[in-house]
C-alpha cells in the first residue's frame, strides 16, 4: 500500500470537492428521489451477485449514498474512502450516525488506497470510473482494486450500446467543434472494458444496468482470478 515508487494518478476534477461542493452534491442526490432508488435497486442486486460480502470498502464514498443500504448487513465489516476530506467531513454531518458509526473512515486515492493487499471482500465503487477516459489509468485502478480486494469489486461506469451514449457523443462532438473543454465524463465501450478489466486479473460475474438500452449506467460485478506479476 501507498508505494513510494507508485507515480501518483492526478484527476482534472479532483480537486473541486470543497466543503461548499460537498454539501452541493448531497443536495443534489438527495433531491433525486427516483433516480437514487433506481441506483440503490441496482446496488443492491449486484451485491447480491457480489455474494453478499461480509466485509466492504465503499471507495469513494462521496457523502454517503449507500451507507444505508451497504449497513442493512448488522454483520459486515464496513469502510469507507475518499481522496476529498470535505466528503468526509460531511458525510459525518448527514448521515444517521449509528450508521456513521459503522464505518471505518480513510482518506486515500483509488490509485493508492491506504491497505495492505486483499484487505476486504469486495470494493464497491460507485460513480467515479465513468471520470477516468484514458484506458492506462483505468488499468491502474483495477490493479490497485484486485490488491486490496480479497474477492470481489462492484462498480459502475458510462458504457456504449445504448440510446443515451448515442445523445451523449453527439453532443461531445458539438462541443469539440465549439472548442469546449471536457466536463470530465466519459462513455467507454463495454468490450474495451471487459478486456481491461481481465488484463487486471478479473473475471466478469456479470452486470446490472440502470435501464437496459436506455441509460448510460451499467454496474459490473468482478472476481479476481489471479494473483498478477508483482503482486505483494
Amino acid at each position: 500500500m501507498n508505494d513510494p515508487q507508485k507515480a501518483p494518478v492526478q484527476l482534472s476534477f479532483s480537486d473541486k470537492y470543497t466543503d461548499e461542493h460537498s454539501r452541493q452534491y448531497f443536495e443534489k442526490h438527495h433531491r433525486k428521489k427516483l433516480s437514487d432508488r433506481l441506483e440503490h435497486r441496482m446496488a443492491e442486486r449486484a451485491l447480491r451477485l457480489a455474494g453478499k460480502p461480509a466485509s466492504v470498502l465503499d471507495l469513494p464514498c462521496g457523502t454517503g449514498r449507500f451507507w444505508s443500504l451497504l449497513a442493512a448487513d448488522p454483520k459486515r465489516e464496513l469502510l469507507a474512502a475518499d481522496l476529498s476530506a470535505a466528503m468526509l467531513d460531511v458525510t459525518a454531518q448527514v448521515r444517521e450516525p449509528s450508521v456513521v458509526s459503522r464505518f471505518r473512515l480513510l482518506q486515500c486515492s483509488a490509485f493508492d488506497i491506504s491497505l495492505p493487499d486483499q484487505s476486504v471482500d469486495c470494493i464497491f465503487s460507485i460513480r467515479l470510473m465513468h471520470h477516468i477516459g484514458e484506458a492506462v489509468n483505468r488499468l491502474a485502478m483495477l490493479k490497485e482494486f484486485h490488491r486490496v480486494s480479497r474477492d470481489t469489486v462492484v462498480l459502475s461506469l458510462w458504457v456504449d450500446g445504448n440510446y443515451k451514449a448515442w445523445r451523449r457523443r453527439r453532443l461531445d462532438a458539438k462541443r469539440r467543434q465549439q472548442g469546449e473543454r471536457s466536463d470530465n465524463r466519459f462513455i467507454v465501450s463495454r468490450t474495451q472494458f471487459e478486456s481491461e478489466c481481465l488484463a487486471a486479473g478479473f473475471e466478469i460475474l456479470g452486470h446490472v444496468d440502470f435501464l437496459p438500452r436506455l441509460f448510460m449506467w451499467r454496474t459490473y460485478v468482478l472476481r479476481k482470478k489471479a494473483a498478477l506479476p508483482g503482486d505483494r
